[in-house]
């Protein structure tokens, strides 16, 4: 079982040459044309297969007038020191947290503007 979990991390972490090379390895060696990697391929080719993004980065613009309830919010919601977070606030913009889901990252976002920041999704 943790054979295949590693192979299966191995996977998801390949980057687009590799899914390429790999795609031409099980075509040539094994008769075996892989469908999904040729759509990833096309996708990240800039084919018409385009993926819908799944992770965001929640990026702090600026605290706006209530610097010291932004500064509470992100040492609650990161799990950051009361300095991390202050340093956080301070180096606006910057990314509070990344490669979160869409809906945990609009409602990061959300409670962050309702405290008076500027706060972006990418």
């Amino acid at each position: 079982m943790s054979d295949l979990k590693t192979l299966a991390e191995s996977l998801v972490n390949l980057t687009v040459k590799d899914v390429n090379e790999l795609a031409t390895i099980l075509k040539d060696e094994y008769g075996i044309e892989p469908a999904a990697a040729t759509v990833v391929a096309g996708a990240a080719a800039g084919g018409e297969a385009a993926e819908e993004k799944t992770e965001f980065d929640v990026i702090l613009k600026s605290a706006g007038a209530s610097k010291l309830a932004i500064v509470k919010l992100v040492k609650d919601l990161t799990g950051a020191g009361l300095k991390e977070a202050k340093d956080m606030v301070d180096s606006a913009p910057t990314a509070i947290k990344e490669g979160i889901p869409k809906d945990a990252a609009e409602a990061l976002k959300k409670q962050l503007e309702e405290a008076g920041a500027e706060v972006e999704l990418k």
